[in-house]
């Protein structure tokens, strides 16, 4: 029985420091739930015409109109996303879609993807109609990383590391799906993540 006892300790000890050594990232993505990893479109519906295709791991679309629509709605969330898109390209990830069948920026916050938008004010890196960005970034010919935070009636804004909007306020929409659009251009997305808060 003692040595039973001496047994399970030491395996409880090892176990124990196996886990204090694990790498600081796989502790630091807890929590994390990816929408999209470039195999599949199993978390989405589509809405739209656009032409949506996987390849090489990633999800692109350059003709239609359209989006895909998460299947789950979130209420308080952070979101990363990792785009391409070329000069012409018309996007964004809209949030909190109350609608899932038709999605607008009046029945969801648009996070814009759009470096050629005719009124630049609420172009790439703006909430549109909410919040415009206080730095003006653009997108085009590169993969980009949007952080995006909801948390009740904030928002938080991040693209390739440098923040747009910081605590922008508005309670119009506290929860619904979340929509990848293409709209015009070349689009790209090849991760999406997401952490329930």
């Amino acid at each position: 029985m003692k040595r039973l006892s001496t047994l399970f300790i030491g395996m409880a000890l090892i176990g124990g420091l196996a886990w204090s050594s694990r790498p600081a990232s796989s502790q630091a993505d807890a929590g994390w739930v990816t929408l999209f990893d470039g195999t599949n479109l199993n978390n989405f519906n589509q809405i739209g015409d656009a032409n949506w295709k996987l390849a090489d791991g990633v999800v692109s679309a350059d003709k239609g109109n359209g989006f895909l629509v998460s299947k789950n709605t979130y209420t308080n969330f952070q979101i990363k996303a990792e785009f391409w898109v070329d000069a012409d390209a018309n996007s964004g990830v809209f949030i909190r879609c109350t609608d899932p069948s038709k999605i607008t920026a009046a029945n969801a916050y648009e996070v814009n993807i759009f470096d050629k938008r005719p009124d630049p004010s609420y172009g790439t890196g703006a909430i549109v109609n909410v919040a415009k960005p206080t730095t003006f970034l653009k997108a085009a010919g590169k993969w980009n990383t949007y952080e995006i935070t909801a948390v009740g009636p904030k928002f938080t804004i991040t693209l390739n590391g440098v923040k747009t909007v910081d605590g922008a306020e508005d309670p119009k929409n506290p929860s619904g799906a979340i929509a990848l659009q293409y709209g015009g251009g070349v689009v790209k997305f090849r991760k999406v993540e997401i952490k329930p808060l």
